[in-house]
């Protein structure tokens, strides 16, 4: 099975698992959308964002003495963005909508972003 068609099958199992979510993106660390279920949004802007706001907290870690960066999120007035490393090359994005389980999805994508540095080395 090509990448991109595994990346796919994580990406819908976490949907499945998690149905309330709006939107999961898998993108490269530099930006570059690799495989996404959106319900809006343009995939690329999307995979630019989550990894630069990975490579953000990555440093911030850094700066701190913090260890390795696993995961951070963003909550506004009507929606929240979760965003896990992939391993060293990849990023995973997931948005919720306000009053989503997090645990639920902390569960699941945390599980989603092993399998996802698994498939991406």
């Amino acid at each position: 099975m090509a990448t991109n068609d595994q990346l796919q099958v994580i990406i819908e199992n976490l949907r499945s698992a998690v149905p309330e979510l709006r939107g999961v993106i898998v993108a490269t660390t530099d930006g570059l959308a690799i495989a996404h279920s959106l319900s809006s949004g343009d995939a690329n802007r999307i995979a630019a964002m989550v990894a630069t706001a990975l490579g953000l907290g990555k440093r911030i870690c850094d700066t701190i003495g913090g260890g390795a960066l696993s995961e951070t999120s963003f909550s506004g007035a009507t929606g929240q963005v979760y965003v896990y490393a992939g391993g060293a090359k990849g990023v995973l994005g997931v948005l919720a909508g306000p009053g989503s389980n997090v645990g639920l999805i902390h569960l699941e994508a945390r599980d989603a972003a092993g399998k996802i540095q698994q498939i991406l080395g």
